[in-house]
């Protein structure tokens, strides 16, 4: 330690826990921070008791390759869950930092309200399968926080290091059980397996594993280790930040309606900005908050360890070494004011390893800048919830070493397709954290690990998946025509499936063309075995196809990948040539003046459908010519005013609109509907989630708003993405009535 930094130790007056490890020699000189790796002891025994632990991490990066990650058995994954924040709180020491509860409850919240979403990691996770062949379901319900105001019981452990100011006692995980097991049995809140409860404690509560208190939430380290920052001490090895467990009186291999699934949650986010926590300097003047307790105050070895991210590079945290001015001003024998060196160091000190705090309000309602250590909080929550519905009876998806989903991608903090994050990299001189994220959640912003993918064995924020493909230029009847589907971004393109017995085998994601004249192509994707080169059936990446007649035809590329996600596009595919017998307007057919539209059914046919975003069903003797399409393609605009509609009728009819959406798609986003009846085969199930009757007196052309039902418009209003079917039925007057029907698909965004 400098003479100057202990001087100002000593004018501080700081003489107990958390107080000294003030300018680290290594701050001085621009060095690299020491550090021991990181305890990689992930599902472990302690006391008797198994747990998925998160430890503590020092300076090095998991990168991990997940070649033993696997399920052999299949034991259970959770297929949904119901989340209860527990804030277990007798001292309202959270009520007095509401932000702190605010930000945790809402983010859980959130993660409910985007159920279904590919986009973040927990959409990623429908990969996860179990023997019931389904995956670990992303259908999060946060079931409302609670706070429980029972008083802690006697100390079981003793806190290895407790806070100087608001310490209160030391829990061990036989304790928490404890409560935990009496808190759900006196509200009559529900046990089994798609029930996860989170008991949260407040700062200066410290949790441990065993009353031994070898394995706990806090640690200890010597003067040296603080000084020189160094994480080495077998307390610092065997800390954690949060894990997760379950009371099984029965001791069920696959849990039972008497499981009781919880993550505990203990504080391990440290103590910047904070007033309460922290013992104030003497003389104020001389010292910046924080400077003279980083090693104990800084939480952000349970986060992301201290690691950067700068035009896409990963990097260590750490000030550059100092220029020769910055050195001359570091020297205590040189003639510059006590003042001057404060002000560089402590702008050498932002420059070093620090958390991330994307909800950081500039001055909490407390008065202090401590309302962004609830972001590290809410990390916990979210490693743990991945790793719960994963592996819930810790005996599911872990690798060799006992990691589990998350533990595969320590200290990953990639966004979902690139590294392209928002919010600030550089420390903050108030709160001292910067503010970076990696994940939206509706109005939120959230900086979360990443987790192992299966399908790509990378670490992944969420799953890239985006069909695509070119439409070739007008071709003439009778031509092959190439559709490559392998533009397509599949993020989940393989993965494991179960049957009754035996060990996993591979499954693979499916491309769906429907080429818009009746025919259709599925198989899977390349890279599977079954579609080594040359690539035929059942492969269909890649397609030709010849269309036999003239006309504009509505082409669709349905993928499926692994997970369960469905999505596709079309697009319009214009072929030169005569159309089909029987189209009106060719001889030999009735009526005239009608523009050909392949895709028809053929004379007699009761209903005749198109496909994609474009026209309808052409005409046979005395049916009506309709047309329908969706003219608006915004998610939003049509969940507040409805789907819009363009459409055409050639005479005066009756009938009715119908919005679509398939029962797989339905599913996730946990919309109710009446089953779709009529459709072609072939077609997948769909439900109906909006009607309006159409009535006209004459032919013309109008627009109509399809409004969607209550339930389907509360959510898809919190989707990115819906892939939607429209239905026009339409029948004519006269002695003898007859109907159309036209079918056409189209996906909403935004």
């Amino acid at each position: 330690m400098t003479n100057f930094a202990r001087s100002l130790a000593q004018l501080a007056g700081l003489h107990s826990r958390r107080a000294l490890s003030v300018l680290a020699l290594s701050l001085a000189s621009g060095a690299c921070l020491l550090a021991a790796a990181p305890a990689q002891a992930i599902v472990e025994e302690v006391g008797g008791t198994s747990v998925g632990v998160a430890p503590r991490t020092g300076t090095t990066i998991a990168n991990n390759s997940g070649a033993t990650f696997d399920n052999e058995n299949g034991n259970a994954v959770l297929h949904g869950t119901n989340v209860y924040p527990v804030y277990w709180d007798p001292g309202d020491t959270f009520f007095e930092h509401h932000e702190w509860q605010t930000i945790v409850s809402t983010f859980v919240q959130r993660v409910g309200a985007a159920s279904g979403s590919p986009e973040n990691i927990f959409g990623a996770l429908d990969q996860y399968r179990d023997r019931s062949n389904h995956g670990a379901e992303y259908h999060t319900v946060l079931k409302g926080p609670y706070t429980d105001f029972k008083a802690y019981p006697a100390a079981g452990c003793t806190d290895p290091n407790p806070l100087e100011v608001g310490s209160v006692t030391c829990l061990t995980d036989a304790q928490l059980r404890a409560e935990l097991q009496s808190f759900v049995t006196s509200h009559g809140l529900p046990t089994g397996m798609n029930a996860v409860y989170y008991v949260i404690l407040p700062p200066g509560v410290t949790l441990c594993l065993d009353a031994a208190a070898t394995h706990c939430s806090d640690y200890t380290a010597s003067e040296a280790e603080q000084e020189e920052e160094r994480r080495a001490s077998t307390s610092y090895k065997h800390s954690f930040c949060s894990y997760h467990g379950d009371i099984n009186p029965d001791k069920a291999t696959e849990g039972d309606g008497n499981t009781i699934l919880y993550g505990a949650i203990p504080w391990t986010a440290g103590t910047l900005g904070s007033l309460a926590f922290a013992p104030v300097p003497s003389p104020p003047s001389l010292l910046y908050p924080g400077l003279e307790n980083r090693y104990y105050a800084q939480g952000f070895d349970c986060q992301d360890g201290g690691w950067g991210f700068e035009e896409k590079f990963v990097k260590f945290e750490q000030p550059p070494p100092p220029s020769k001015e910055e050195a001359e001003i570091l020297n205590e024998e040189n003639n510059h004011t006590p003042g001057e060196r404060v002000k560089l160091e402590r702008k050498r000190y932002l420059e070093g390893p620090h958390e991330q705090q994307p909800n950081q309000e500039e001055v909490g309602e407390f008065g202090d800048f401590s309302p962004g250590l609830a972001d590290l909080i809410v990390g916990q929550i979210a490693i743990q919830q991945a790793n719960i519905v994963t592996d819930p009876m810790l005996n599911a998806w872990q690798d060799s070493q006992h990691r589990e989903v998350t533990d595969e991608c320590r200290n990953h903090f990639g966004s979902v397709i690139n590294d392209n994050f928002g919010g600030s990299i550089a420390a903050n001189e108030h709160t001292e954290g910067g503010t970076l994220y990696n994940t939206v959640m509706g109005e939120g912003h959230y900086y979360v690990n990443n987790v192992f993918s299966l399908s790509s064995h990378r670490c992944v924020g969420g799953v890239a998946f985006v069909p695509r493909f070119t439409a070739p230029n007008p071709v003439n009847a009778g031509e092959n025509v190439g559709f490559d589907g392998m533009e397509s971004t599949v993020g989940l393109i393989e993965g494991l499936a179960f049957g009754p017995t035996g060990p996993p085998t591979k499954t693979y994601a499916t491309f769906s063309w429907n080429f818009g004249d009746g025919t259709e192509a599925k198989g899977f994707a390349p890279g599977s075995p079954p579609c080594e080169a040359p690539w035929l059936s059942p492969c269909a990446g890649s397609v030709f196809h010849a269309y036999t007649y003239g006309g504009t035809y509505k082409a669709t590329l349905t993928i499926t990948d692994v997970g369960g996600n469905v999505d596709s596009v079309t697009h319009d595919i214009t072929v030169a040539g005569p159309p089909a017998p029987g189209t009106p307007g060719t001889p030999g057919s009735a009526g005239s003046g009608a523009a050909a539209t392949p895709g028809s059914a053929a004379p007699g046919a009761g209903s005749s459908t198109g496909s994609g975003t474009g026209k309808g069903a052409g005409a046979q003797p005395g049916k009506p010519v309709a047309t329908a399409s969706v003219v608006s393609h915004s998610l939003k605009a049509a969940v507040k005013k409805g789907v819009v509609v363009a459409y055409s009728v050639n005479e005066q009819v009756t009938g009715r609109f119908e919005v679509l959406i398939s029962k797989s798609l339905a599913k996730k986003l946990h919309i109710s509907g009446t089953a779709a009846t009529g459709l072609p085969a072939g077609t997948p199930p769909q439900l109906v989630i909006g009607k309006a009757i159409l009535v006209t007196t004459k032919g013309g052309h109008s627009v109509e708003h399809v409004m969607l039902s209550k339930n389907a418009a509360g959510r898809l209003r919190h989707a990115h993405k819906a892939s939607l079917m429209l239905r026009l039925i339409v029948r004519n007057a006269g002695t003898a009535p007859q109907s159309t029907t036209v079918i056409s698909a189209a996906t909403l965004v935004g």
